[in-house]
């Protein structure tokens, strides 16, 4: 509840002091922009996160990258929807997170086992387990 009111207090400072500097036509401008933006962009989060999924499947990504980024980049929509300037500031940087993600970020290299022989190679034993005529297993 604190954090609610803290950030309806910042969105209101942050708002009036923007609107004093530009104006109240430019930043009712900004708003509608953004807000604009930020709808064309939660429309197109579902490529958004197909991309994500793909990035998965071609090893570039692990799932917590990938969730991360899907994440980041629908709440970066959503707060540019939101009228106001801080929320606007979050979600730039939401999505600017999302572009990190997908430019730089990589898999951590960890590797959990050795691998020794041949990848086309599978080891398996058989073991033959058939019963007698007086219903004894035979090894």
């Amino acid at each position: 509840m604190i954090f609610i009111l803290a950030y309806f207090i910042i969105e209101l400072l942050a708002s009036i002091k923007f609107g004093i500097t530009i104006g109240f036509g430019w930043s009712a401008v900004w708003v509608l922009i953004t807000s604009i933006l930020g709808a064309f962009l939660l429309r197109a989060s579902p490529y958004a996160i197909m991309a994500s999924i793909n990035t998965i499947g071609l090893k570039k990504f692990n799932m917590k990258s990938a969730q991360n980024a899907a994440i980041s980049y629908i709440l970066g929509a959503i707060f540019l929807i939101i009228p106001g300037i801080f929320s606007d500031f979050l979600g730039v940087g939401l999505l600017l997170y999302t572009i990190y993600l997908r430019l730089f970020a990589k898999i951590p290299t960890t590797q959990k086992y050795d691998k020794k022989g041949d990848d086309n190679v599978i080891d398996v034993e058989i073991i033959d387990t058939s019963i007698n005529s007086d219903n004894s297993i035979k090894r």
